[in-house]
């Protein structure tokens, strides 16, 4: 309980204040846009970038790691299609819509806080390697699902172009992937850019935790509960499960453990809404999916706290 109450509660006293805020109108809709919009294209890739430029590639880049978590993923993924298919009779564009919300736990303004107030900075690393493929990955098979759904068999050639041109104008692949080229290249900063990044940086997370309490206050609860409940076993339970599972088998190290299970059982990001307002499909249930198991998950990551080692 004390895990709950250290580490958990403050990350969620901040999304709280932001919902406080909106609630009561100290913030309207257009300000934690702006907030969010900062956080979002500029302060987190920032911090994306520099995570992934002073990450050492060839220790914390564990593939056990990877594959651990992203198979979870993926099941999850594919569990969440075929519920939705299955049991709640929904066309394959909401079905990959609520499949979606199943796959993109968010690794960045719970996952990353959460493991940090858990076990120190220095144990962020296997964080980072996931955070490294996880917007480009899980949006290239949202969309490469999405686009395939929507062609109904026909011409399946503009996929990998839209695939391309969607990734392209990602904030968050943006800072990664100068990250890496940094990273590879060995580049380095004078102190004085170095002391700015790290200005931008140091408000990332909490700017955008507060910025995620605002924009929840919108979704407010609304039907489909049978098939957000589903949606939340499947973030919150099988794919944080999998992750665990899997990384034991493979003798995974603690810290690696650590940051795989914790991300992976993390509630659907915002982008679950993002991606589900893009295609204007199933948005009430990713808009729902991701305010219930985002408080859920204040208690089931305190499960997976007192599980892991």
């Amino acid at each position: 309980m004390q895990a709950l109450i250290d580490i958990i509660l403050p990350v969620f006293l901040v999304i709280g204040a932001g919902y406080l805020a909106s609630w009561r109108g100290l913030l309207k809709d257009n300000a934690v846009d702006g907030l969010m919009g900062f956080t979002q294209t500029i302060a987190i890739p920032c911090l994306l970038f520099r995570g992934i430029w002073q990450l050492d590639l060839g220790q914390h880049f564990e593939p056990a790691l990877l594959i651990s978590f992203y198979t979870g993923a993926l099941l999850s993924f594919a569990a969440g299609m075929i519920g939705a298919r299955v049991l709640f009779r929904r066309d394959w564009e909401d079905s990959v819509v609520i499949a979606f919300a199943c796959l993109f736990s968010n690794s960045l303004l719970l996952g990353l806080p959460i493991t940090e107030r858990a076990y120190g900075e220095d144990a962020l690393a296997g964080n980072y390697a996931i955070i490294a493929m996880h917007s480009p990955f899980l949006y290239a098979v949202g969309i490469t699902s999405m686009e395939i759904a929507r062609a109904h068999g026909n011409d399946l050639r503009k996929v990998p172009l839209t695939i391309v041109k969607a990734m392209a104008r990602n904030a968050l692949v943006i800072g990664i992937s100068i990250g890496l080229v940094f990273n590879l290249a060995g580049v380095t900063l004078p102190d004085p850019a170095l002391q700015a990044l790290d200005m931008v940086t140091r408000t990332a997370i909490p700017a955008a935790l507060f910025a995620l309490g605002g924009v929840l206050w919108r979704y407010r609860p609304e039907g489909d509960m049978l098939t957000v409940l589903f949606v939340c076993a499947m973030s919150l339970g099988v794919h944080p499960g999998v992750m665990y599972l899997m990384g034991q088998g493979f003798g995974l190290g603690t810290d690696a453990l650590r940051s795989g299970t914790i991300t992976a059982a993390m509630a659907p990001g915002v982008n679950a809404y993002v991606f589900a307002n893009l295609y204007g499909r199933a948005k009430r249930v990713a808009a729902t999916s991701v305010l219930l198991a985002t408080g859920l998950c204040l208690l089931s990551s305190w499960v997976w706290l007192q599980i892991l080692p």
